[in-house]
């Protein structure tokens, strides 16, 4: 049997399939396909709408298919009523970026750290997007290894300043560093003791020695503790970004410092140099410093040995020139302290 319909019941039919929709409304829709330009999308309305590939995503290089799946349901904004054949303009982007928004002032209010991609290095710090949000790190606010960070890289960040109708979103990701450094610290300072072994990474050289990273937790590589051998300038022997092994050699809970050696890793080389040397032996050595007092000798790897300045005087007379670093002469164990790590020279009798 088929049913009939008055008048009144087509027209309340047509009444409530006739979408009202108007600029401004965030509507539900399915992606049906994909144009050079953007994609075809389903709300419901008597006709399709279109969303043009520049309201799909803020990243110019996004593929509207790798954004908008088709058979998938979104939420996209109207942007524009109906053009003369029926068919509304949306936007997905800005229904993203207005979820986007809600979620980074929840993680505001939470101190939570969230992930960013830099997409531009400006003067005065760095701009990135997150979920198509711009937001703005200063320069002041970035720990010093992401001051050589590149477009595209993802950087960790804490919000500091978030005002959506301003559309203002200031970063930290130097709030980030500080926040790892202490959770770093707390856990470093309670694993660690005195004469570990642990493995670090050269961050920092100076005059006095080297800052090595254990851990996050930056420590000191004094000079003297570099090597057994004589070290004019820890470039010498380091550069920033070298991985080494090195001993704890102090901690100090109280002021929150550890320091370190390397030269501990390696055989203490005095252990040999008294079962080798004997006082009244001569021996050869090669001069790494010459001051004032006297003239530093290498008589073993990694020992040094003072000739004093009245007998480096004596043999330059005799010989009839100046000793240099790096020459290679004959000396005599006068005195010898391995426990002090001490060794005194003279000059053989034959000198």
């Amino acid at each position: 049997m088929v049913e009939k319909y008055s008048d009144e019941d087509f027209e309340s039919l047509l009444t409530k399939y006739d979408y009202k929709f108007k600029k401004g409304d965030v509507v539900q829709g399915v992606v049906c396909a994909y144009e050079s330009d953007g994609a075809i999308v389903d709300i419901g309305s008597k006709s399709t709408a279109f969303v043009p590939y520049y309201e799909v995503s803020s990243d110019k290089n996004a593929k509207v298919e790798d954004i908008l799946e088709k058979n998938t349901e979104y939420e996209f904004l109207i942007t524009q009523d109906a053009d003369e054949n029926g068919k509304f303009t949306l936007s997905y982007k800005k229904v993203a970026i207005a979820h986007a928004w809600t979620e980074l002032e929840k993680i505001k209010e939470a101190d939570e750290t969230i992930a960013a991609v830099i997409t531009q290095i400006v003067k005065g710090g760095i701009i990135v997007d997150i979920s198509g949000v711009q937001g703005f790190i200063p320069q002041g606010q970035l720990c010093a290894r992401e001051t050589v960070a590149n477009v595209g890289d993802k950087i960790d960040v804490k919000i500091m300043t978030l005002d959506k109708s301003q559309n203002n979103l200031i970063l930290s990701n130097k709030k980030v560093f500080e926040t790892n450094l202490a959770e770093n610290r707390k856990n470093v300072f309670s694993q660690i003791e005195v004469g570990q072994i642990v493995k670090g990474e050269v961050i920092r050289i100076t005059d006095f020695g080297a800052f090595v990273s254990v851990g996050g937790v930056d420590c000191l590589l004094p000079l003297s503790q570099i090597s057994w051998k004589w070290v004019e300038h820890p470039t010498d022997l380091l550069k920033v970004g070298q991985e080494i092994n090195v001993e704890i050699i102090d901690v100090d809970y109280e002021k929150q410092r550890i320091s370190l050696s390397l030269k501990n890793t390696e055989p203490d080389p005095w252990i040999k140099a008294e079962e080798e040397l004997k006082e009244g032996i001569v021996k050869q050595g090669k001069i790494t410093r010459i001051k004032p007092f006297g003239a530093f000798v290498e008589v073993l790897t990694g020992v040094e040995a003072l000739l004093p300045q009245s007998a480096v005087s004596a043999y330059q007379n005799k010989c009839g020139k100046l000793l240099a670093v790096g020459d290679v002469i004959d000396t005599k164990i006068e005195k010898l302290n391995p426990k002090d790590k001490r060794i005194a020279l003279s000059l053989p009798d034959d000198v």
